[in-house]
């Protein structure tokens, strides 16, 4: 065991199909396995940290996630390589999904940070970060 790393992410999503979708692909790229599924969520493992995804219940979809609110801003994951960020930036082009920052792409997080910002189905902001 390794001592104050994270041992599990759990993000409530307020359509766990959709949600699926989106972070199946990503966290299959990264190497992530299918870790556990029931009828309202399901998770992702790799080594000894996994991320959950459980459906909201409905009484709590009126306000929806926004991540300038108190909580979570976003979720970061480190890239092998520079190639691998441009990678993924085409992949999610070609999947339409909502690159951030494409007027400072890849050196939004300044002048020495290659990496690319996107947004999940409920707007969580997602960092890919090269070394």
């Amino acid at each position: 065991m390794r001592k104050g790393l994270l041992h599990h992410i759990e993000i409530y999503v307020s359509n766990l199909n959709r949600s699926i979708d989106f972070w199946s692909w990503f966290l299959g790229e990264l190497g992530y396995d299918l870790f556990q599924e029931w009828e309202s969520g399901q998770s992702w493992k790799m080594e000894d940290t996994y991320i959950v995804f459980v459906q909201t219940e409905e009484r709590f979809l009126d306000i929806p996630y926004h991540r300038c609110r108190v909580g979570l801003n976003h979720l970061a994951f480190h890239a092998d390589s520079r190639e691998h960020v441009d990678h993924l930036t085409l992949k999610l082009k070609d999947k339409g999904i909502n690159v951030l920052y494409t007027n400072q792409h890849p050196f939004a997080g300044g002048d020495d940070y290659y990496a690319v910002y996107f947004e999940d189905p409920d707007r969580i902001k997602v960092e890919f970060v090269a070394p």
